[in-house]
């Protein structure tokens, strides 16, 4: 007798109506049915507890169900749930935008919502391609960095490194012109490289996550390489797109992650900790010079983009209640506190033998398996490994043989050590095959 769905697990119901990212649904064993959250801290609907270290894809930045942004968003959903943008505003949409350009840099000048970390990227885009069209100007080419990660739109696909996952879109692709990233040993490189591609005039922008590449396996950058590509695109008249989509919002260290380099950017696409990680929502801010281009009375220099949810006050209002938190100095504090015990975790392993090039910027701690086969993410240990952590009840979710470790904000000296203890236990234990 089949069981009625009121009889099924949530997993078990799971896997008879959903489809899941990044997943193939025939080899994935059951998801893991949360039920709720607190901090850092996730429960199943066994009552098991996990603890979240790498915020849950990014995105959690003061710990999960936090009740300041809770209170503000039941706030707003009795106040106004939703209006259209075209034509309307309210007040969390505009007071955000106020508080987003305080906190970026001077040359920011206006803010355009959109609904992800992907169609921010995708609005970016636009901008930077329709600026130079509605100056007349035929510069349609891009650079982008080797292995770079920007969402799974097609804009932002095709200004991502070419690999399996966008293989069946190829062919749907626009061009970009790559370059090595400046990480440590290839900065000359690919300073080289950028400044020959952009010495013809006719690169429109440059498209980067500054300092880290998370999704290519938290590959890093030191800032004055990153700096140098920047001053060589303001000298060429070619602009600059930060997409601070997973390190802005205090992962680096500071506010923004270009906020380490001495030239601003002239776009950037931010999501992920806008909101604290509580709801989607995406911002593309941009200077007054962009903005200029498209303010015409001829309409046809209209920025024709928008979604349905554009704006929508409730996500305004998570974000709204995210940046009170940002405005605490305990944030600042917990975010320095992270980054100590980071740096101390990682010269206690750095000289262990399965441990290379381990890296570090602000709350981010990152280093490769050593001697694991292949290095991308079908390396056929990354399921085991996930697996080891996941049984000890520890949310590390390794790229290919890249183990990471990028917690909310408010995660707990002794969280954070049962954390390091569960990869301390992995490093002794793997012996060829785990």
């Amino acid at each position: 007798m089949q069981k009625s769905t009121k009889q099924l697990t949530l997993a078990e119901r799971d896997q008879k109506v959903v489809w899941h990212p990044f997943t193939q649904m025939k080899t994935a064993g059951p998801s893991i049915p949360i039920v709720r959250g607190k901090g850092t801290l996730l429960y199943d609907e066994a009552g098991n507890e996990y603890i979240d270290a790498i915020a849950s894809w990014w995105m959690n930045s003061h710990g999960h169900s936090h009740p300041h942004i809770a209170a503000r968003m039941n706030k707003q959903a009795l106040t106004l749930e939703h209006v259209i943008f075209a034509n309307f505003t309210h007040e969390p949409a505009v007071e955000l935008a106020e508080r987003l350009l305080e906190k970026l840099p001077e040359n920011q000048a206006r803010v355009f919502y959109s609904d992800n970390g992907s169609t921010s990227v995708e609005v970016g885009l636009k901008m930077c391609f329709q600026y130079w069209h509605n100056l007349g100007k035929q510069k349609t080419r891009i650079i982008a960095f080797e292995g770079a990660y920007h969402g799974d739109t097609f804009g932002a696909m095709s200004v991502g490194g070419r690999s399996a996952f966008s293989a069946p879109f190829a062919p749907f692709l626009f061009d970009v012109e790559f370059i090595p990233a400046p990480t440590p040993g290839l900065e000359a490189e690919s300073l080289r490289q950028l400044t020959e591609k952009v010495a013809d005039g006719n690169v429109a922008g440059f498209v980067f996550e500054p300092l880290v590449q998370g999704a290519a396996g938290m590959k890093m950058q030191k800032p004055e390489a990153l700096e140098a590509l920047v001053k060589v695109c303001k000298e060429n008249h070619v602009l600059c797109i930060a997409d601070e989509v997973m390190v802005g919002f205090g992962r680096t260290g500071k506010f923004f992650a270009t906020d380490h380099i001495a030239y601003p950017p002239d776009i950037f696409c931010l999501s992920k900790g806008l909101t604290g990680g509580t709801v989607a929502l995406g911002a593309t801010t941009c200077s007054n010079e962009v903005f200029q281009a498209f303010y015409s009375d001829d309409k046809m220099k209209t920025l024709f983009h928008g979604h349905s949810c554009t704006a929508n006050p409730l996500s305004c209002a998570a974000a709204l209640a995210s940046m009170d938190i940002f405005d605490k100095s305990e944030t600042w504090d917990n975010i320095r506190r992270i980054t100590t015990q980071h740096s101390a975790y990682g010269r206690k392993i750095q000289d262990h033998p399965l441990v290379e090039n381990l890296r570090q910027c602000g709350v981010i701690l990152a280093f490769d398996l050593r001697n694991s086969g292949e290095t991308s993410y079908f390396n056929k240990q990354r399921d085991k490994i996930w697996n080891f952590f996941i049984s000890r009840h520890v949310i590390l979710r390794p790229l290919g043989n890249t183990i990471y470790v990028l917690p909310p904000y408010c995660i707990t000296d002794g969280e954070l050590q049962r954390v390091y203890k569960v990869i301390d236990e992995l490093l002794n234990d793997l012996n060829g095959d785990l």
